[in-house]
């Protein structure tokens, strides 16, 4: 028992070191990916950690599988590496009898990532995707691109010139007041945030409006101006989070995918018969004699058939998305287990205890690993192969590999000695050496 629960607290420190470094690197991209905004809309630390914040959960679901598997590997290297491995053989135990402990942690892990990717991860998209939109309308001025249609809610702008907050040449369409959308024709202009940065003042200089009535559609009006002030209110710059009637796939808890493919799967069925009875419409419509009303109504059902197909297509193509997800979530929870069963193996045969070598070779499966779960999901989203099997076949690929590679690993077999490889390269000249024992064992 003393050796399991030390073989499990040798996992300890390198999965929490392995923890920092990678999720770390996932943070440095999404910096890259978010520093165009955070330049551009100057955002306030509160706002800047409530996005990392936010983006952090997403970080983790990756990084915590990654850094089971470095873990794994650098344990069971070092412990090839320090003999502790030979210490353990010499007496006569089988280092895979001692792994209970390490598995049972595994799963107990596996089950808090299975919770974690199916409620708490979504509840994070979610709002993270609610700051953005936030963020998208904050400090609205960095919103208006020159020689672009820019639009703010009821209103688009453009604008041949902006720079620091003064306009040349501003084109206001407004549609706020009326169906007919109210054109507003300026040579400059400013713009300044009132209410917090809820409300967005226009002042106009020189220009004219063009206007066309909505209770006489005829009546075209004109007029000119040297001021006029235009207000875009409630821009939303202290909008709180809130529930929003629309969920992505990514956003949907496990009872929200549940629900959402037990919808779908009733619609299918709905258009399936609709499509069924439509189609022996037109056939009977087909056995009639033709007249111009058969012909009316043979059109009719042809276009109210192909609007159906259009739909069930769609929906079809939403059920496939909500699967993969669905099970997506599961798979990349239970690559734990996997990434443990090959890190065992992988440590004890690539006999280095460098957190160097285990990274890169952690990092080779996990990209490899990644590659065909994206790989598998496009592949099902597109209806060339089922939801379950694009998303579990890879976890089946790696378990077999793991197999197999503990059976390599109990008749010694060595997979990279980095020590007998290094020795190797700085002995060149010397290819007929023998090799020291301290290298070869």
């Amino acid at each position: 028992m003393i050796l399991k629960r030390y073989l499990l607290k040798e996992h300890v420190s390198p999965f929490l070191i392995s923890l920092l470094v990678v999720t770390f690197i996932l943070m440095i991209d999404r910096i890259v990916d978010l520093l165009n905004i955070i330049i551009e809309k100057k955002l306030d630390i509160q706002t800047l950690l409530q996005v990392f914040g936010l983006s952090l959960p997403f970080m983790l679901a990756l990084s915590i599988p990654m850094a089971v598997l470095v873990a794994t590997i650098l344990a069971f290297g070092r412990m090839t590496v320090d003999r502790e491995m030979i210490a353990l053989k010499s007496c006569g135990i089988n280092v895979y009898r001692l792994l209970g402990p390490l598995l049972i942690a595994a799963l107990a892990l596996t089950g808090v990532m299975v919770y974690f990717n199916h409620f708490f991860l979504p509840e994070s998209n979610h709002k993270l995707k609610n700051l953005m939109i936030k963020i998208a309308y904050y400090k609205p001025m960095t919103i208006i691109k020159p020689n672009e249609f820019n639009s703010i809610l009821d209103y688009t702008i453009f604008v041949k010139e902006n720079n620091a907050s003064l306009l040349k040449d501003v084109v206001i369409y407004d549609r706020s007041e009326s169906r007919f959308p109210k054109t507003i024709i300026a040579s400059s202009g400013t713009m300044h945030q009132l209410d917090d940065g809820n409300t967005l003042q226009i002042n106009l200089t020189n220009g004219e409006m063009h206007e066309r009535s909505e209770k006489e559609p005829g009546k075209y009006s004109i007029r000119k101006f040297e001021q006029f002030t235009v207000y875009i209110r409630n821009i939303g710059a202290r909008m709180d989070f809130y529930e929003t009637g629309y969920r992505s796939d990514r956003e949907m808890t496990h009872g929200q995918l549940v629900i959402a493919i037990k919808d779908k799967k009733k619609e299918i069925a709905g258009k399936e018969l609709e499509l069924q009875n439509l189609s022996r419409r037109l056939e009977s419509e087909g056995l009639m004699p033709r007249t111009f009303q058969s012909m009316q109504s043979m059109r009719r059902l042809a276009v109210q058939k192909s609007q159906v197909e259009v739909r069930l297509k769609e929906v079809r193509e939403a059920m496939r998305s909500l699967k993969v997800e669905y099970h997506k979530k599961f798979a990349i929870s239970f690559a734990i287990i996997i990434f443990v069963l090959i890190g065992i193996p992988l440590g004890l045969m690539t006999r280095s205890s460098g957190i160097g070598m285990a990274f890169s070779v952690s990092s080779i499966i996990f990209l490899t690993y990644y590659i065909a779960l994206t790989g598998g999901e496009q592949l099902a989203d597109k209806g060339h192969i089922t939801p379950f099997f694009s998303m579990w076949l890879i976890n089946l690929i790696f378990f077999v590999l793991s197999v197999i590679l503990i059976i390599a690993s109990i008749y010694e077999k060595k997979l990279i000695d980095l020590h007998h490889l290094a020795w190797r390269l700085s002995h060149l000249k010397a290819k007929k050496q023998d090799i020291p024992d301290e290298i070869l064992h």
